[in-house]
């Protein structure tokens, strides 16, 4: 059993979900995961935002337009007037109960039915086009097998029974489902946030077990550096499955940073495709492989450091507990920690109640805030070549250092206005490095 995630530029026409459908009929035992077609998840927001606001006419005429984008998919995707007139008939049908549901007041427990729409309605247009084009494949409703636990979370467990239950995917064959979209502990719809596509994709593959992760996107696989800022960046041939996480959870667009794990627990590994290009060979991610050298770097904005000092701090058991036990309470995760003797420094992504956990952090010490700053993740086997990346960012103000436990990342915290050149800068480093690995790459393959 293969696993195949397509994401919404890769469904973003009629035209490219007919290659998506070429890619799928190759194999004769697979889950495919569908996002939603490009655009339709941003625009059922605005249908969301409108009726949050009250606005019902404004919520209806949004969600008109994007019904119309469906019915001009089917008019270009199918052959025959009376499947064209089928495929809008159920398209309808589906965005029928939102329709009814935008005329009545809002609920936020119900937001999740509205975002939910757009990857429900692709998948059941992908599956009848492969049915009308002689390929014979099940649609699957994955909102019946991924439910959130008390913490907010999927569970393999649960999936697998969940799976076992209902009887899906038992029989071989090619099954259509829907990536993003999950219930939550009391049934009500919801999601895994943004990206979270690639989450359903390696939960699904791990429950069960299966051979291979596809996640196929517009780009030939993860790059050594991010390409909107840096020229003449290349695709990673192989990376492991913890360096892959920290470029995920550091910034690389191409992965949700949540999704590694799943497939990381049962071994499975994870190629990262391009629809536009199907024989380039992307990304393969898997556990064993060893890195020479620095492998790629990737980047996050909008982060806040804190600075908490405190001379109650020196030689004194029990104080980071305190300190985390406030981020715990304000559930605000941590990304990078730096400690000395008197001081802890940590950077944040979340700052919705900034105010408030600052207010809490002043009983342990002083405290002080730099906001608007950026982490860079340096990736690969850092340890040898640690002087190297400092000398390459000698030039920027660094404001936090930290080498992971493992020795396969370094993460440096810079001005968000000085990101890019860091980044830039870095290149030269990596790109040096990367000529080796693919030298190394190719001395495996032969």
């Amino acid at each position: 059993m293969l696993v195949l995630k397509f994401g919404g530029t890769s469904l973003g026409n009629a035209e490219r979900i007919k290659n998506v459908a070429e890619i799928v009929r190759t194999h004769k035992n697979c889950v495919v995961v569908c996002s939603a077609m490009a655009g339709v998840t941003n625009a059922l927001e605005i249908v969301n935002s409108c009726w949050e606001q009250d606005d019902h006419s404004g919520a209806l005429e949004n969600l008109d337009i994007i019904q119309n984008m469906f019915d001009a998919l089917c008019r270009e995707l199918f052959y025959e007037q009376g499947t064209i007139n089928e495929n809008c008939m159920e398209a309808m049908e589906m965005f029928a109960p939102v329709r009814k549901l935008l005329e009545s007041p809002f609920n936020i427990q119900l937001t999740g039915k509205i975002l939910s729409l757009g990857e429900l309605v692709t998948s059941r247009i992908i599956n009848n086009y492969l049915l009308s084009t002689g390929t014979d494949s099940s649609y699957v409703n994955a909102l019946k097998l991924i439910q959130l636990n008390e913490q907010e979370e999927p569970d393999l467990n649960d999936i697998a029974q969940k799976i076992e239950e209902t009887g899906s995917f038992r029989e071989p064959g090619i099954y259509i489902t829907q990536g993003f979209i999950c219930t939550d502990l009391h049934g009500n719809v919801t999601n895994l946030k943004r990206g979270g596509s690639d989450y359903t994709a390696t939960l699904l593959g791990a429950a069960l077990n299966a051979s291979l992760i596809e996640i196929w996107t517009d780009i030939d696989g993860l790059h050594n550096n991010d390409p909107r800022y840096v020229e003449n960046t290349t695709p990673i041939r192989d990376l492991s499955f913890a360096e892959a996480s920290e470029l995920a959870y550091f910034g690389a667009k191409i992965l949700h940073p949540s999704c590694v794990w799943p497939a990381r627990e049962q071994n499975i590994p994870i190629q990262l495709k391009n629809t536009l290009d199907p024989d380039a060979s992307g990304t393969r991610i898997q556990t064993g492989f060893n890195s020479n050298g620095v492998k790629a770097i990737a980047a996050k904005d909008n982060i806040t450091v804190l600075r908490i000092t405190s001379g109650r701090m020196f030689n004194a058991y029990g104080f980071l507990h305190k300190l985390f036990q406030v981020f715990d309470e304000f559930k605000i995760p941590v990304d990078v920690v730096t400690t000395s003797e008197v001081s802890v420094s940590v950077t944040i992504e979340h700052t919705h109640s900034l105010a408030a956990l600052v207010s809490r952090l002043q009983s342990l010490g002083r405290v002080s805030v730099e906001n608007d700053r950026s982490i860079i993740c340096v990736v690969g086997n850092i340890q040898d070549h640690l002087a190297e990346i400092m000398q390459a960012v000698k030039q920027f103000k660094t404001d936090m250092v930290s080498l992971g436990a493992s020795s396969n990342n370094v993460t440096l915290v810079v001005p968000g206005n000085q990101k890019v050149e860091a980044l830039q800068a870095l290149h030269n480093l990596v790109s040096l490095h990367t000529v080796n690995q693919q030298e190394l790459w190719i001395q495996l393959q032969a």
